[in-house]
């Protein structure tokens, strides 16, 4: 990643994350990542979508459905295992 002058901001993205505490993380999460996490319903797997907080959204049958709903929602999906 570069910024409007070339220069490289990737090690300033990185030094910033390192540098944040957890209650700025956490606020940064809640406002841009939904979490994904494989899950049984009735013998079936199926895809948890969770906010940030844990908080669960929805449950859907396939993983693609999943991505959609949480991009459509203007938020990043993350794997959770």
């Amino acid at each position: 990643m570069a910024d409007n002058n070339g220069q490289s901001t990737a090690h300033d993205s990185r030094q910033t994350l390192s540098t944040m505490s957890s209650h700025d993380f956490a606020a940064f999460a809640s406002q841009h990542l939904a979490y994904i996490k494989q899950v049984m319903v009735d013998g079936q797997p199926a895809y948890a979508v969770h906010a940030a907080d844990g908080q669960p959204l929805a449950v859907v049958a396939q993983r693609d459905v999943a991505d959609a709903l949480v991009r459509q929602n203007e938020l990043e999906p993350v794997s959770v295992h």
